[in-house]
Order: structure tokens, then C-alpha cells, then sequence
């Protein structure tokens, strides 16, 4: 997914969007240079030493990887699990809400 989440936040670099991943890997030295060679550029949080059991995905609910939120600009989550294309779709969606909302003020 890495390539695709390059491209989203390149696209979208100049709009009110924020990509946040979490990362379950056990071993934070380890994720390191991975983090470095996949380029990741976006706040990219651990989970801590549990892994998928760690703290994040605990109180979030997550019993899947990859689980993705599509949080609109009041923290609601609007979509779920959805990846490529619709994932584009999703966040364009709520890009022109937001913009809607405030060409209306």
C-alpha cells in the first residue's frame, strides 16, 4: 500500500487532508529503516512491542491489518476498509464537502 499512500499524499499535499498511519511491528528498530526506505513522509505512529495487540489498535478496536478509517474534518469516521480507487473516491468526497461547507459561509 505504501506506493498508493505516496501518491495520496502528493496529490493532495496542498489540501486540508492528513494521512496517519500505525505501524505493528513488533521491533521499533527494526521498522525503522523500512519506514526510511518506503519513503514514508507522513506521521506513521508504533504500536508498541505487542504488535497488532499493542496499545492503538487495542482502544481503536482493530482485530485486522490493513484497517483503514476515513475520518471527515470533525473526526467522524465516514468510510471504512477501503483501498485504491476507492480510497481516492472516498477522500475526494469529503475534500468537496468540506470545500462546499465553506463556499456556503
Amino acid at each position: 500500500m505504501y506506493p498508493h499512500e505516496r501518491s495520496l499524499v502528493a496529490r493532495l499535499k496542498d489540501e486540508p487532508f492528513a494521512l496517519i498511519g500505525i505501524n505493528s511491528d513488533e521491533d521499533l528498530e527494526k521498522l525503522r529503516p523500512t519506514l526510511e526506505k518506503e519513503n514514508i513522509s507522513w506521521r506513521s505512529f508504533w504500536n508498541g512491542a505487542k504488535g497488532t495487540a499493542g496499545p492503538i489498535s487495542t482502544s481503536w478496536g482493530v482485530n485486522s491489518w490493513p484497517t483503514i478509517y476515513v475520518l471527515d474534518e470533525t473526526g467522524t469516521i465516514r468510510y471504512m476498509n477501503v483501498r485504491e480507487k476507492a480510497l481516492d473516491e472516498a477522500v475526494d468526497t469529503l475534500l468537496a464537502e468540506l470545500k462546499a461547507k465553506k463556499s456556503a459561509k
